[in-house]
């Protein structure tokens, strides 16, 4: 693990890498090249802009609360924040009141991760990652219909029966090169192939076996998608592979001792968040809101739930953990990826 650095600008930028659960400053500056290089090509700052001053302000008052100073420094507290400051701009158009609703979900969210924390990770030992993201989006975007000064520019609500079945063809081979790293992208809700390139690349920096998750993650959610007739524009824009992404490298890497078994156990969870990735962005579509990554997070949360024991009431107990063969806690990408959870133990 990188040793602690109580400089705001290294732990914003570590906040930002902890997206994909790296605690890396330079692999949060290729995040941000990333994010940097979409706006340019569509002439549109506001989404990193926003992502600057989310990491910034969720970690400002992660410093201010006086949370836990190791996950502090390793970027914990900020990566929530970095998520809703880029996802705001996304889906309601820039005004001051947007400017001032990114300050204070970013500062929020950084509350609502040390709740998830005290709860969700502290009881059950479930890590609360993109979770407290999830929550103040929706509350956020939700509430934008009430506001005058904010307007929403995301998709107008609609019910389950005004989505269309779809069926699809192979996309071409170069497509499907795009599809590829628009998944990976999606997770900083960017469009661009080229920024997904980018931020596979800053995850391969720190962590190669998270970067083979991530790709992994990317080619089973398209091979899916497109099998299942998924809408093709969704598909072509990465938006049924940004959360099975984190998935894979969730389960495969990041929470779980890594092995043959986990490495097949996590395959199951990717392709069960693409069917969880299409019933919630069904669900949530009537009241007009994004399901942004909580497919990831519903299926990780179950997915990781069972760690220890995987025998179903009313059975006796197992001897051997059926995910962990040396009964070891869930591990973490070897100096790499700290647990996604702020305050815990690693």
């Amino acid at each position: 693990m990188p040793r602690a650095n109580s400089n705001l600008l290294v732990q914003s930028l570590r906040g930002t890498s902890q997206v994909f659960f790296m605690e890396n400053a330079l692999t949060g500056v290729l995040f941000f090249a990333a994010m940097a290089y979409a706006s340019s090509v569509t002439g549109n700052w506001a989404t990193t802009v926003g992502a600057a001053i989310g990491v910034l302000v969720a970690t400002l008052t992660a410093r201010l609360l006086e949370c836990d100073d190791p996950s502090v420094s390793s970027g914990l507290y900020g990566f929530n924040g970095v998520l809703v400051g880029a996802a705001l701009p996304t889906f309601i158009a820039a005004s001051p009141q947007l400017w001032a609703s990114i300050v204070i979900g970013a500062a929020a969210s950084t509350v609502f991760t040390a709740a998830f924390s005290a709860t969700l990770t502290g009881k059950w030992g479930i890590p609360g990652s993109t979770g407290p993201f999830v929550l103040t989006g929706w509350l956020m975007v939700a509430a934008a219909y009430s506001f005058g000064g904010l307007h929403v520019t995301g998709d107008a609500p609609k019910l389950a029966g005004d989505v269309a079945p779809n069926l699809t063809g192979i996309p071409a081979p170069m497509d499907l090169v795009a599809i590829f790293f628009r998944n990976i992208a999606q997770v900083y809700l960017l469009g661009s192939a080229v920024s997904g390139v980018i931020i596979l690349a800053g995850i391969l920096i720190a962590s190669v076996p998270a970067g083979i998750a991530a790709a992994a993650g990317s080619l089973i959610s398209m091979i899916v998608a497109i099998a299942m007739g998924a809408d093709p524009k969704a598909v072509s824009q990465g938006l049924y592979g940004f959360s099975p992404v984190l998935t894979a490298m969730a389960v495969g890497v990041v929470f779980l001792t890594p092995s043959p078994r986990v490495a097949v156990y996590a395959g199951l969870a990717t392709v069960m968040t693409v069917f969880v990735q299409g019933a919630l962005d069904v669900m949530v579509a009537p009241a007009g809101i994004p399901s942004f990554t909580a497919p990831y997070v519903l299926t990780m949360y179950l997915f990781i739930a069972p760690k220890k024991l995987m025998a179903p009431h009313p059975h006796g107990p197992v001897a051997d953990p059926m995910i962990d063969d040396q009964g070891k806690a869930p591990g973490k990408v070897s100096g790499k990826a700290p647990v996604h959870a702020a305050g815990t133990a690693r």
